[in-house]
């Protein structure tokens, strides 16, 4: 059977149907994609997965792993404008020191919009590296003006490949903590939606499990409601509450004027960053 991460002569950049990436996803039971959250519990993951299962990880590992993690396990990486983010960050050394050499299989680096690109595989520092560009698989249906985050990219691609795992998802829930924050360039809400239907269908596993949709347990004690009637009143009912957080949050831009004013002050005179340095240089 074909290693995408020991053969090298496989190709670089693998499309969604390439065989290679069946046949190495087949050889597991189980797949679980862990995302950068305080919602995720290493140890009992580990402590409740079989054997035959590969974890996958995304880009800064620090935030949910504190130790060598010792299970067969992939580190997938996003790119952008200046290729990999751990690479033009200079994090690669800091993060894969989180991973056992023995069980640790290598790095996908993954692109999805046009503009992002790939980092040579020699800048990764030694690790196996492959490179995968999601792109034709979210962009005739994700959100114009958004960028798909990487777990969920992935978690739909795998999703297409039709590989016997059960794939599923640990720390998927689009919440900000108080350490680590969401990023308002992916449509969080889109990518929920989409999980959970996934989910109720089978094809995507949640951890923790969301639940039965409440809405379905109504109709099912009130049979006079159609899923019309409470779909409209359940968008009424959210609209009025969104209105009510708008407000909320104009009292909050009033009352934080001057912290703002300050802040933007303080970019002004703040010497540019690398990427504000390239993105000038490429004009």
């Amino acid at each position: 059977m074909n290693d995408i991460f020991s053969d090298p002569s496989l190709p670089v950049q693998i499309g969604y149907d390439a065989e290679e990436w069946r046949n190495f996803f087949s050889r597991y039971s189980q797949i679980i994609l862990v995302a950068n959250s305080d919602e995720v519990d290493i140890d009992h993951l580990k402590k409740t997965s079989e054997e035959g299962v590969l974890f996958i990880f995304f880009n800064k590992v620090y935030k949910v792993l504190d130790g060598s993690f010792d299970r067969p396990a992939i580190l997938v990486c996003r790119s952008g404008m200046m290729g990999a983010n751990i690479v033009h960050r200079r994090e690669v050394p800091e993060v894969l020191k989180y991973f056992n050499r023995d069980t640790f299989l290598g790095i996908i680096n993954i692109a999805i919009s046009p503009e992002e690109r790939f980092s040579p595989a020699e800048a990764f520092e030694g690790a196996s590296v492959k490179h995968l560009h999601l792109g034709a698989v979210l962009s005739p249906f994700y959100p114009e003006k958004k960028l798909p985050t990487t777990g969920f990219g992935l978690a739909l691609w795998l999703r297409g490949l039709g590989i016997p795992a059960r794939i599923r998802l640990a720390g998927f829930s689009s919440r900000r903590s108080e350490r680590w924050k969401v990023f308002d360039v992916h449509d969080w809400t889109f990518e929920q939606v989409a999980l959970r239907l996934f989910h109720r269908s089978g094809d995507i596993e949640l951890m923790p499990d969301p639940g039965t949709n409440p809405y379905i347990a109504f109709q099912n004690e009130f049979p006079q409601f159609s899923h019309m009637d409470i779909a409209l009143t359940a968008n009424e009912v959210g609209s009025e509450r969104l209105m009510m957080v708008s407000s909320t949050v104009d009292r909050l831009m009033s009352v934080t004027k001057i912290l703002r004013f300050l802040d933007n002050s303080f970019r002004k005179i703040r010497p540019k960053t690398r990427k504000q340095r390239f993105l000038q240089r490429n004009k």
